[in-house]
């Protein structure tokens, strides 16, 4: 039985309450970019006149930020500390999100596009920071349970991306569907286009100076300096180190796949359930709209299944409850794959109960034992972030195919997070075993 008496935010006398919730806070405002983010697919491949495919765009370069970010990030908070790196990441995604204005002034597709490489530049700092910094305000027994409840708060932040994505962005953009904008000649467009962009932008300005704020609350509080001991870099000794342990190299390869089946059970929720509701004789924009609105289901029970989870931690190993839930996950998708009615998206929205502990589960399993070379650990666990760069597209090109061995291909292609989470429960396995030895 797990020791289940000891307070995850205090150590040696010392409590971190306080800024365990100011780093907190952090999570939620990464989980609005994220959530806020994903409906934009649809919507700029109807503003732009634009396949699914050219659509999933935005999400490369999204967590291709992430990517190409990590380890400069890494370098960054190894030589000054884990607060410069956050601060750092808020002020890339205060330049990331205002750069939306000029973006539009140009009224081309790929100006957004470095507006979100830069933001998530930024956000690639703040997890890279933020993720080690929780884990290290209390006890290592008690890390992973810290970094769940850390993590429960970033669905909250999600849930508004989603809502202001819903309410905000696509009720608010013109109902021509995709085909009728294909008909209009290019001055009737370009108004069209305009007025659109105008509407997506609006609440990128607004996070972007919420943003600003949390930079001058973080930057004049006193935070700890715990695990900021060493300032060394000594780079390619310390990844030959790090990644001779099984459990942080396996943990990388299962956060790519785990961060590729999220993002590709959210993104594709949207076209998943319009294709289901439009054969039911329902108008795209109201399809897109009501399809919006299981997504926002499928957070809030993201949301209510992260802290079940993390309350179940404190009596069940993390890598077996990582195990089941992934299992789990993977008959959910042949249930999303099989239904062609309403129970297939009942089994989409239902997904999100299995993958709301995987994340930081994975994370704290992969960092367990690194001490300061977590800094350079975390790095890699969100350089696999990418895996939400590189799947989407892949799964964007079967559903572009429309039907498959006489099947809707969208349907079909959520045959891409089954294989994911099959590598994720692999990996949760792996991990008990080796507790058991």
């Amino acid at each position: 039985m797990k020791d289940t008496n000891k307070s995850i935010l205090h150590k040696d006398g010392i409590s971190y309450v306080l800024p365990f919730i100011l780093i907190t806070s952090c999570f939620a405002l990464w989980g609005f970019a994220n959530d806020i983010t994903n409906p934009m697919v649809k919507a700029f491949s109807k503003i732009f006149r634009m396949s699914t495919t050219d659509g999933t765009l935005v999400m490369v370069a999204f967590y291709g930020g992430y990517f190409a970010m990590a380890f400069p990030a890494a370098i960054f908070i190894r030589k000054y500390s884990y607060k410069a790196g956050i601060l750092l990441g808020l002020a890339l995604y205060t330049i990331g999100a205002l750069s939306f204005l000029p973006a539009k002034m140009t009224g081309e597709y790929y100006p957004f596009l470095l507006a979100y490489f830069i933001l998530t530049c930024g956000l690639s700092f703040l997890e890279t920071s933020a993720n080690p910094y929780i884990l290290s305000m209390g006890s290592e027994e008690t890390a992973t349970r810290r970094l769940n409840l850390a993590q429960s708060f970033n669905p909250m932040g999600a849930l508004l991306g989603m809502f202001v994505a819903k309410n905000f962005i696509l009720a608010r953009l013109n109902p021509l569907d995709t085909a009728s904008r294909h008909e209009l000649n290019d001055a009737e467009f370009q108004v069209i286009k305009e007025a659109d962009l105008s509407t997506l932008i609006a609440p990128y300005l607004s996070i972007g100076l919420v943003i600003l704020l949390m930079f001058l609350l973080i930057y004049f509080s006193k935070m700890p300096k715990n695990g900021d001991q060493s300032h060394s870099i000594n780079f390619i000794p310390t990844i030959k180190r790090i990644f001779s342990i099984h459990n942080y190299r396996e943990g990388i390869i299962a956060q790519f796949f785990y961060v590729g089946a999220q993002i590709m059970c959210w993104t594709f929720i949207i076209q998943y359930g319009t294709r289901l509701f439009m054969e039911q004789g329902m108008d795209e924009k109201s399809a897109e709209i009501l399809s919006q609105e299981y997504n926002i289901v499928a957070m809030v029970i993201f949301c209510i299944s992260r802290f079940i989870c993390t309350f179940i931690l404190r009596y069940l190993n993390a890598g077996k409850l990582l195990m089941i839930l992934a299992i789990a996950g993977g008959f959910l998708c042949v249930g999303t794959i099989v239904f062609h009615d309403i129970w297939g998206l009942y089994c989409l929205v239902a997904i999100s109960a299995c993958m709301s502990l995987m994340f930081p589960t994975i994370y704290g399993i992969a960092l367990k034992g690194l001490g300061d070379d977590a800094k350079f650990g975390a790095a890699g666990l969100i350089m696999a972030i990418l895996g939400g760069s590189v799947l989407p597209p892949l799964q964007a090109k079967i559903i572009d195919m429309k039907e498959v061995f006489d099947m809707p291909a969208v349907n079909l292609s959520f045959i891409l997070p089954f294989i994911c989470f099959v590598v994720v429960s692999i990996y949760g396995y792996r991990s008990y075993k080796r507790v058991l030895e």
